[in-house]
């Protein structure tokens, strides 16, 4: 069978699915994406994206849709929450541009969405069904199918699951390995530019690190927004996702930290809740024709702003490989697997790591600052080369 006549599946219309999706229509296959909501789109509030990330969107052909609609920061920032002072502050501008090859941008997540989705719908070989939710998969001798909870089958050479973090394509594969839970929590918000205290409008993605506790902030939308995320410790077991939280729980949790950032929290009258959990890595992400994509192969926290990214470069390798097997949808899905496991679970495992800094107190706070505050900028990139330089695509 010719490799413009195969046809593939990809459970799942979030970042990860529609990046699939255009990869995949890239390389010439036909493209059923199946998304569960009654229409395309993202919940949430900002992200950050990388080089990397950039790398990715341009070979997917949306780098331009995507730049026009970021903000370019200049600085990473960590001050400490306690002491109000900065502990480091990392330049990303044209230095760091020009080692990379691509700017550091922080965008919202429905706009990244919203770039892919176009990219989508403007493919003729990218079909779009909403309303759909993937409940199983079956191999098949031609391929693979999924059926969905209306009771639909759809059939196709290949199936990508790309469902997230409650895959149903990886419990079916897994045999249902568990989640992780973080013992943490992240509540969102996005405030218009006038609720933003003017002291606190750095062209920056800031974190304030304080005792089991953190936060985020940063512009968004051409400077009309900027994006706050408060992220502490808690004993909250459920995993629920976009919940309404309370502002009192929040502020609770940041008692600690000066009233510099803590005013900042008393701002938003709404927050969104997300409880965090990943799950420990697998060392497979197949089943014959059947792959796994984004975070239904590896969630991770959110320490490292990877999420998006990875799910972007896991498209493109994807397809690069499709192209180098020829057609060869087995062989593809291994070798994809074999080149992107590795990198993409030294994020999840890194991320880890990094909450677990942010949220020092003790003598571990003062080893943080100390082993933070004395890298050079240039100490910092060499430190990120792994992730940012090479561009980790495989292509």
């Amino acid at each position: 069978m010719s490799r413009a006549k195969q046809s593939v599946v990809v459970a799942g219309g979030g970042i990860g699915g529609l990046s699939a999706a255009l990869a995949l229509a890239k390389k010439g296959y036909a493209v059923t994406v199946l998304e569960q909501a009654p229409q395309f789109g993202e919940i949430g509030a900002g992200i950050q994206i990388g080089p990397n990330a950039f790398h990715a969107m341009d070979w997917l052909g949306v780098g331009d849709a995507g730049r026009a609609k970021a903000v370019y920061v200049d600085k990473l920032i960590i001050m400490d929450g306690m002491s109000g002072e900065e502990i480091s502050n990392l330049p990303i501008d044209q230095p760091f541009r020009d080692r990379f090859k691509n700017p550091y941008a922080v965008i919202h997540r429905a706009d990244l969405h919203g770039v892919l989705y176009d990219g989508c719908r403007a493919h003729p070989d990218v079909t779009l069904v909403n309303n759909e939710r993937v409940v199983a998969y079956e191999t098949t001798a031609t391929g693979a199918k999924v059926v969905t909870e209306a009771g639909n089958t759809y059939d196709g050479d290949a199936v990508v699951g790309a469902d997230g973090v409650r895959s149903k394509i990886r419990e079916q594969m897994t045999g249902g390995d568990a989640l992780k839970l973080s013992g943490h929590v992240a509540y969102r918000a996005v405030l218009p530019i006038e609720d933003m205290p003017e002291d606190l409008r750095w062209n920056a993605v800031a974190l304030w690190a304080g005792p089991k506790c953190h936060m985020v902030h940063y512009p968004l939308q051409g400077w009309k927004t900027f994006n706050l995320v408060a992220t502490f410790v808690t004993d909250i077991e459920n995993v629920g996702s976009n919940e309404p939280g309370t502002p009192e729980e929040v502020l609770s949790r940041f008692g600690n930290v000066v009233p510099r950032a803590r005013n900042l929290l008393e701002v938003p009258k709404t927050w969104r809740r997300w409880v965090l959990a990943d799950r420990d890595p697998i060392e497979n992400w197949t089943d014959g024709n059947v792959v796994l994509l984004g975070d239904a192969a590896h969630p991770t926290h959110q320490y490292f702003a990877q999420g998006a990214c990875m799910a972007l470069e896991d498209a493109v390798c994807l397809g690069h490989e499709l192209e180098r097997h020829d057609g060869d949808l087995n062989a593809a899905f291994l070798a994809y697997q074999t080149a992107r496991i590795p990198r993409a679970y030294r994020v999840v495992l890194s991320s880890r790591e990094l909450g677990r800094v942010y949220h020092a107190q003790g003598v571990e706070r003062l080893v943080r600052n100390q082993w933070l505050g004395s890298k050079s900028p240039t100490q910092f990139y060499d430190g990120l080369e792994w992730l940012y330089g090479g561009n980790g695509l495989t292509v």
